[in-house]
Parts: C-alpha cells; structure tokens; sequence
C-alpha cells in the first residue's frame, strides 16, 4: 500500500534533498510540496496525507503551530516526521513524547528507519492524536522567535515583528499593514491567510476587511445599531469598524467554550493579558462579567 507523502519546508534546498531521498522508498507516493504552515493545512485538507515530513521552524505559522491548528480544526492528524537543525530542547521533546524526527542534513540511513517507523504505526492504525497534544503542550513553554512580515513601501522591504503591526486591511485583493513605524503593502493574498500566520490570542477579525491588533487598540466608539468603532493607536488614529457579525461571532465562539477564535476563554485579572484587554474593551461578549 502507498504511503501519500506530503513535504513542509520553507527552504528548497532542504525540500528537493527530501524528495530526492524518498525516491529510493517505492513504498512513498510524494502528493505535494510546500513551503510554509499555511501551505501546509491547505494541503493537508486536500490530499489527507498519510504521512508529514514537518519543518520545525518557518516564517509565521511553525510546525508545533501547523499541528496546533490542525487540532483546533478536529482535522485527523497524519504521522508526523518533523525536520530540524539539531536543537537539544527540541530533540527531548521528540524523545520523551514518541515523535518521529529527522535531523538536518537528512541521512539516507536515518530516513529508512523514519519510514519504517510510518508504515508500521500505518499497519497498526496507532492514532498519533495524544502524543502530538502532549508534545504541543510542552513546545508551548518555549521561546520561539517572534513573527516578522514581510512589508513593502516605496520600492523597498522591510521585515517587520508582528506585535508592532497596528492592523491590516484589504482593498482591491491588496493587503496593507499599518506597524509603529512602517506601512506599506502584504505579499499575501488574504486576509484569512495573513490571520493564520499570525497570533490569535492578539489579532482579532473585527471586520471582513480588518484584522487588528488588539494591544493597539486606543479607544472603543459605541455606533450604530449597538456596533462599535475601534480607534487605533497609529498617528492618524485610524478607525475601524466592528461589524455585528464579528460580535455574533465572538458570543458563539464563548458559548462553546472556545476563546477568542479557537482557544477556551477565561477573564484575567491581568491587565496586560490579551484576554483582560478583550473582555473590557467589550465586557458584553464576555461569558462572565469582568471582575473590574
């Protein structure tokens, strides 16, 4: 039986090495490449891998967040093989939680045995579902770099930490992002991608066309018909509409025990918590009242 392969790497190098490996394995069916996490969860929908070889560390969504996000989807969760440069915190993760790891630069030997160890846990049906939890889990405690976006202004580039940028907006299928300091255009296509790419305990989608930055937020306007207009704290003061959809759509989220797009939610007492900002900024989307 085929083993439908998928490869995750935001390097080419690193991805054609891989695939040029695997082509010693009859048993491995390569379905897709890709070369970032967003990539990743769209070709993990389409073609239901059986197994992921996974980069540990790409721009934006990382492989613990690809796994993370395909968790918080219900999505069922291929074997997974994450890649990496040796990373000595990692690599016990690895160890401890039972998860499959290749080393970069990828070793021929090292490799079979990554495929021996999917097609038996394939054979044997073995869900790795917990294990993956446990190990997202405990990745979440360490420090990874923080995000940087890629923003163009005046013909030239700027890499840009995402917890500078104030929010982003799109307009004719061209998305602009407004930070501290720069503001220019996005090189990506939607704002629902830009989303997944990004924090979502501090990027909320207050508008079809706006995702913002909540710890940017300056002052919040009641307006019509019990919506509300957000005022950022950029030098314009921008201001940004909360549709009631937006609203429904943070109650429904509570409702079900989810937080904020995708996490439980629980009020903090900590005023420099997201979550605090969120429940008093609209203390009425809240599932308790706030405690101040």
């Amino acid at each position: 039986m085929p083993i439908n392969t998928l490869i995750v790497d935001d390097e080419k190098p690193a991805r054609d090495e891989l695939a040029f490996l695997l082509k010693s394995f009859p048993e491995v069916h390569l379905v897709g490449q890709g070369k970032n996490g967003v990539e990743a969860l769209a070709l993990i929908k389409e073609h239901l891998p059986d197994l992921v070889f996974l980069d540990v560390q790409m721009p934006g969504l990382n492989g613990f967040g690809v796994i993370k996000k395909l968790m918080d989807r219900k999505v069922k969760l291929p074997h997974i093989v994450f890649a990496t440069a040796f990373d000595n915190y990692a690599v016990q993760a690895f160890e401890v939680n039972a998860i499959d790891y290749v080393l970069k630069p990828f070793d021929k030997a090292r490799l079979s045995r990554a495929v021996q160890r999917a097609k038996k846990a394939l054979e044997a049906d073995a869900s790795p579902t917990e294990r993956l939890e446990t190990l997202v889990t405990q990745m979440g405690g360490a420090k990874t770099p923080p995000v940087k976006l890629l923003v163009k202004t005046q013909q030239r580039l700027f890499l840009v930490d995402a917890d500078d940028v104030l929010f982003a907006s799109i307009e004719d299928g061209t998305i602009t992002v407004v930070s501290r300091e720069v503001e220019g255009t996005s090189n990506y296509r939607t704002i629902e991608e830009l989303q997944t790419s990004l924090d979502s305990e501090l990027f909320w989608r207050a508008h079809r066309s706006y995702l913002v930055n909540i710890n940017h937020i300056k002052e919040v306007v009641p307006w019509f018909k019990s919506s509300y207009m957000l005022k950022m704290a950029d030098k314009r003061a921008s201001e940004i509409p909360v549709t009631q959809r937006a609203q429904r759509t943070q109650r429904t989220q509570r409702r079900k025990g989810l937080e904020r797009i995708e996490k439980p939610f629980v009020p903090s007492t900590n005023r420099n918590d997201s979550r605090h900002r969120m429940c008093f900024l609209f203390p009425t989307l809240c599932p308790l009242r706030p405690p101040w």
